[in-house]
């Protein structure tokens, strides 16, 4: 990029139209840009700037009220601010016009209006040999300028407008606020984008393997609680390494024991069983002993009764034997007696059931009332159906009420649904705002946190400038004292010389000799040689006053020296602070703190809210599913419910002509069933009465055979002699009981078992019995802790395959975590493999720092006639991080040394080294834009003759290739070294422009 002409109108210091021809300037190679302090000089440099960014650098920017403005306070009324920039960048010769929004009169009526910021882009057709529009548009225009140069405004500003003040605050700054730098200047934000990527995805992971972890040590627990104090959890939080082995491990420990507990319990209860049966063989063993041992001793008693009572035994036998013979006629006197039993009992059964019925049944028979009965048992035995029915819409009925239940409940849980549905929106605007809020305020503090530097910057320099400007204001006063000294000390010397000069023919006379030829004329003859007068002043005189003129000059240049030195320093600190008061600085960091603070504090419930937020998430989707599961359930009602209805208004139907004139079918059916029962006694009635008659007759016939046969005399005689059936069955019993008595004792006694137990001791069936007990109940305990064993085992290794497939599943995702996390370490430079503690971006701010310093070096050494070397260190400073060190190596003592020691002289060119060689690194990063011109701004009044001119010869040495450099500075001495020169001259009315060429 090369400068050719620059035209300000109406711009900063310059009220009217001036012109720079920059060829005129740029064809000696080095020129110089001076003028006193406040002219403008920056200005020359902010209207090349905005020219082609359309703004100016730094906080000279007037968007924000701060700095200057762009317009001239010295412009006239009419004119408009306006800044034309001639260059060639690229091959491409370019002429770029732009003028900012002003403010003008209105050209009718009173008051003004604001005509827009206009911008023209031309470029030089050679072959034509015309200048042609290229565009209006101030983004188009912008853009093809960036690309051209392939540089920002802040590069541009860093590269071509060489700040020295900005390079001597980088070799003093710590490691962040060198990357705060260097990463405008080389746009390191897609490194710190890959450090926030990783750093997001590993927490993405880690949260990931640590809900996998946390459902891990779950199943851990549930074995623990499975397997008792043999399992020992491991002490180790979720998503801490190696969690997953240790539960694993203490799962096959677990389920190895358990395994041993179960072989055991299974060995304790076959041990157990054996003892249980053998118990069980002793005690039928004692319990068969001492049943035979009773039986015996009870055979002996019943043989002693026997035999007491042997007489009774043989009368009953004789009373037996006549009851036998009559036995052959009690067939027949039980026919007769019962025969006429029956017959009084049909009689009246007869009479009684006749009376029961209607008098329309008083003349039927036996055979009528039956049919009649046939006919309602019929009738009866339709009605079975109907009771069915009737049982059913009881079922019905229960159906419904159950119906009607889940309905309400199916309501309730609609409605809970419902009113906590309706008021999601309004709760999750709400959560959702405090969300916003919180990020908000975690951004706002993250800008706030960005802010507070500067501020504190500029605050300093704000009570700099307060203590400057005192400073100022003495030596201001000191050098009008020395200056105003200095004037009358020369005046006087004037005064005294002119005097001497006025008599020196006389203090020439005062040496004429007659004879000797005068030192003035040649004469040898002196006729009237001047006289001194009284106020005659000599030699010596002139040499006094001279010596304190000089003297008074000397302090003169002294003053205005410090007074330079101050104004400087005071400048460089209003540079930095602004024109603010400071009392209004240290209220806005103030309230910079409190708002920071308030927007911390706001940001601490981000994390709250957000699960507060996921939980009510959750909540809403388990309402909805309610009430989508009760919708489901009432459609299901509806289609049950009609169902029901078209069954039941069948079954009343079918009720209602079952039932008749009675009120339920039970009613109905107890009817009839009275009504059969009534037939169908009266009939069975009439046929026993009819049946018992005869049957009567019949027995009087038979029993008068019997007797006589049987060998009584009448029937009475039998009757006499025959044994009732009680009678005759407590005889028999007597009898046979008496035979079986005899029988079984004689059995009893002659059992070989029997007779053998009975000479053994007495069986102890107490003590069997419980040894019997005890082995029962250690067989249940036996199986007991054989069941709690499998069971342990069972559940261990469900949990245990479980774990194993759950960490198999988390396997992957655990390597991906540890991949992801150590590259998130490694770019964070928290990792234990990133020995410096180096970030990403720092690492490649590293690297470019490390190519600017070899750029530096090799101009500092010849500034420096080889003694100081700039080095890149990697070394960490303090608490922070590696990398963006910068140490300065002096030959002379073959040390290495912070570039903070070095001298206000040794700064400024090992500033100015290191400005070129940043132009050169951000040139070759920008795509190689060959930069024909470049400006360097102040610092050369630090240095001695010697430096100087060392630092001027290697800016001699850019100029090779056609390449020109403009100094900026108002120190005397350039002025003398420099020809080309830009000289800008203030006034009143505003500064103005001088060119001198080479």
């Amino acid at each position: 990029m090369r400068l050719h002409r620059l035209d300000i109108t109406a711009f900063g210091p310059f009220g009217g139209s001036l012109g720079v021809d920059f060829d005129a300037l740029s064809a000696a190679g080095l020129f110089l840009l001076h003028g006193p302090t406040g002219a403008g000089k920056t200005s020359v440099l902010d209207a090349v700037c905005y020219a082609l960014y359309g703004s100016v650098p730094g906080a000279r920017q007037s968007g924000n009220g701060q700095g200057m403005t762009l317009r001239s306070d010295h412009a006239e009324p009419g004119t408009r601010t306006e800044v034309r920039l001639d260059l060639t960048v690229a091959g491409r010769r370019l002429e770029i016009t732009r003028q900012p929004p002003w403010e003008r009169r209105k050209l009718r009526g009173r008051g003004t209006t604001v005509d827009k910021a206009q911008t023209w882009l031309r470029e030089y057709d050679s072959a034509a040999g015309a200048w042609r529009d290229r565009s209006r548009s101030h983004q188009e225009i912008g853009e093809e300028i960036t690309q051209l140069l392939g540089m920002s405004r802040e590069q541009f500003c860093q590269v071509v407008l060489l700040p020295q003040g900005d390079f001597a605050r980088f070799l003093r700054a710590d490691a962040e606020a060198r990357g705060r730098l260097l990463g405008r200047l080389f746009d390191t934000q897609r490194f710190a984008d890959v450090e926030k990527r990783l750093a997001d995805r590993r927490r993405a992971t880690e949260a990931r393997v640590r809900e996998g972890d946390a459902a891990l040590l779950a199943d851990a627990h549930r074995m623990q609680q499975q397997a008792g104090d043999t399992m020992e959890l491991p002490d180790l939080a979720p998503g801490e390494p190696g969690l997953a082995e240790q539960v694993l491990a203490a799962a096959a420990v677990a389920r190895a024991t358990a395994r041993e507990r179960l072989t055991i319990a299974h060995l304790r209860l076959g041990a157990a069983e054996s003892a249980h049966a053998e118990a069980r063989r002793a005690l039928d063993d004692v319990r068969e002993l001492a049943r035979l041992q009773a039986r015996f001793a009870e055979a002996r008693q019943r043989a002693e009764r026997l035999q007491q009572h042997s007489g009774a035994h043989r009368e009953a036998q004789e009373r037996m034997e006549r009851g036998r013979k009559a036995d052959t006629v009690a067939p027949a006197l039980e026919l007769r007696e019962a025969a006429e039993q029956e017959h009084r009992r049909a009689a009246a059964a007869e009479a009684g059931a006749r009376g029961r019925l209607p008098e329309s049944y008083a003349d039927a028979g036996a055979s009528g009332l039956a049919a009649a009965a046939r006919r309602t048992a019929e009738e009866l035995g339709g009605l079975d159906a109907a009771r069915r029915a009737e049982q059913r819409l009881v079922q019905l009925a229960e159906e419904r009420d159950g119906l009607d239940r889940q309905e309400r409940a199916d309501e309730e849980v609609l409605r809970e649904a419902d009113t906590w549905l309706d008021g999601w929106d309004t709760a999750r605007a709400a959560l959702q705002a405090r969300v916003d809020r919180a990020q908000e305020a975690a951004t706002r503090a993250e800008q706030l946190a960005v802010r507070r530097e500067p501020m504190d910057r500029r605050l300093t320099a704000a009570r700099t400038r307060d203590a400057l400007a005192a400073d100022l204001e003495d030596a201001q006063h000191r050098a009008r004292a020395s200056q105003q000294q200095a004037l009358d000390a020369r005046a006087h010397w004037l005064d005294v010389k002119e005097q001497r000069l006025s008599g020196i023919a006389a203090e020439l006379a005062a040496h004429l000799t007659d004879g000797e030829p005068c030192a003035v004329c040649g004469a040898t003859a002196h006729p009237a040689p001047a006289r001194k007068n009284a106020g005659h002043v000599d030699r010596a005189a002139e040499e006094r006053a001279h010596r304190a003129f000089q003297q008074a000059d000397q302090r003169r240049t002294e003053d205005e020296r410090r007074l330079g030195v101050v104004r400087e320093a005071l400048a460089a600190a209003t540079a930095e602070a602004g024109d603010t008061p400071t009392g209004q600085l240290e209220a806005e960091a103030g309230e910079l703190e409190q708002e920071y603070a308030r927007a911390r504090r706001a940001a601490s419930v981000l994390h709250a809210t957000h699960e507060e937020l996921r939980r009510a998430e959750r909540e809403r989707e388990q309402r909805l599913a309610d009430r989508q599961q009760a919708a489901v359930r009432t459609a299901s009602r509806l289609t049950r419910r009609e169902t029901l209805e078209r069954e039941q208004a069948q079954l009343e139907t079918e009720l209602a002509q079952a039932r008749g004139d009675a009120g339920s079918v039970a009613a109905r059916a107890a009817q009839l069933e009275r009504r059969v029962a009534l037939l169908a006694d009266a009939a069975d009635a009439t046929r026993s009465a009819e049946d018992a008659a005869q049957r009567l007759k019949d027995a009087d016939a038979r029993l008068a055979d019997a007797a006589y046969r049987a060998g009584f005399d009448t029937p009475q005689a039998a009757a006499a002699a025959l044994l009732a059936d009680a009678a005759h069955r407590e005889l028999q019993h007597r009898l046979d009981a008496w035979q079986s008595e005899e029988a079984a004792v004689r059995a009893v006694l002659a059992e070989g078992d029997t007779a053998a137990a009975a000479q053994q001791p007495p069986a102890d069936l107490t003590a069997a019995e419980r040894t019997a007990a005890e082995a029962e109940r250690r067989l249940r305990t036996a199986a007991s802790a054989r069941d709690a064993a499998a069971h342990c085992r069972t559940e261990l290794d469900r949990l245990s395959a479980r774990a194993t497939e759950a960490v198999r599943q988390l396997a992957p995702l655990r390597e991906e975590y540890d991949r992801v996390a150590r590259l998130a370490a490694l770019t964070a430079g928290t990792s234990a493999d990133n020995e410096r503690k180096m970030r990403l971006e720092s690492y490649v701010l590293a690297a470019r720092l490390e190519q600017v310093a070899a750029a530096a070096t090799a101009r500092l050494q010849r500034m420096s006639s080889g003694r100081y070397t700039l080095v890149h260190s990697d070394d960490r400073s303090g608490r922070g991080r590696s990398g963006l060190g910068l140490h300065v190596v002096d030959a002379w003592t073959g040390r290495e040394r912070d570039t903070a020691t070095l001298s206000g002289g040794e700064t400024f060119f090992a500033s100015l080294a290191l400005a070129l060689g940043l132009a050169d690194v951000v040139t070759d990063e920008a795509g190689g834009v060959r930069l024909d011109t470049l400006f360097i701004d102040e610092g050369f009044g630090s240095l001695d003759d010697q430096t100087l001119d060392e630092v001027l010869d290697v800016l001699d040495s850019l100029r090779e290739r056609d390449r020109s450099v403009g100094i900026v500075s108002h120190v005397p001495d350039l002025r003398r070294r420099i020809h080309a020169q830009l000289e800008v001259v203030k006034g009143r009315t505003g500064s103005t422009l001088r060119q001198r060429g080479a």
